[in-house]
């Protein structure tokens, strides 16, 4: 895979990378593994923010689709972040790399409030940065939130970690016939729908000129690969980039 040279990078991961085939909802042996793939990866030189979703413990919009009114679920689906970044960060301190969890909702007994010029400190520090609570708002995803702190860290890209190895025309675990796009532009991946992140959160990108970079993070090693260049994944930028 060819991409530019990218030095600071947001990682976003879906709470479901957390669990296990145990039915917890938070693995240790898991959360040790995706904190093994970002060590790894700041070894390498790159500085790393992370932002994990919820939805292995507490999902916003499907809880309102059952009853809860919107902005409570939205706001109970920021809290489950929390949980999870305080899991990413334990696992991360445990083999010796330096965090921060920073938190759009201030909870100061538990973490820092998000401070762009704070962040930004611990990243020159050589800190991993985990961003929690998304935007501190309802109606916006962990997608969203992870854009707009990619635009406003200043990162190099963002990087999707999923269950497939890049982005398709179709869905590969549906239609065995769908293409892999090697690139892909983000109008079209807005106009064809191909649901590679909200599209809030790939219009942000797109306005920013922040490429994402959506990948297989559950095959091990492979954040490692791809941030050197040599793994599978598909880059989504502007035409001629």
């Amino acid at each position: 895979m060819s991409q530019p040279p990218f030095k600071r990078i947001l990682l976003k991961l879906s709470g479901e990378v957390l669990m296990g085939g145990e039915g917890l909802a938070i693995d240790p042996g898991m959360t040790a593994r995706v904190a093994g793939e970002i060590a790894a990866a700041r070894e390498a030189g790159f500085e790393l923010c992370v932002v994990v979703g919820g939805g292995n413990i507490f999902r916003g919009l499907s809880a309102a689709a059952k009853g809860i009114e919107r902005a409570t679920a939205d706001y109970m689906g920021m809290l489950a972040t929390v949980m999870n970044a305080l899991a990413v960060q334990n696992a991360l301190e445990q083999i010796g790399v330096e965090t921060r969890v920073q938190s759009a909702i201030p909870m100061s007994s538990v973490c820092e409030p998000f401070i762009r010029r704070r962040a930004e400190r611990h990243l020159e520090k050589g800190r991993v940065v985990i961003f929690a609570a998304g935007v501190g708002s309802p109606f916006f995803t962990t997608d969203t939130g992870a854009a707009l702190r990619a635009a406003e860290l200043g990162c190099d890209a963002l990087f999707k970690g999923t269950s497939v190895d890049g982005v398709y025309d179709a869905d590969p675990k549906k239609v065995a016939t769908a293409k892999r796009y090697e690139t892909v532009t983000y109008d079209r991946v807005l106009s064809d729908n191909l649901k590679v992140m909200d599209a809030s959160a790939v219009a942000l990108c797109r306005d920013n000129a922040i490429p994402i970079v959506v990948f297989n993070i559950r095959e091990q090693g492979n954040l490692a690969k791809v941030l050197a260049g040599q793994g599978t994944a598909t880059i989504v930028r502007n035409a001629g980039e």
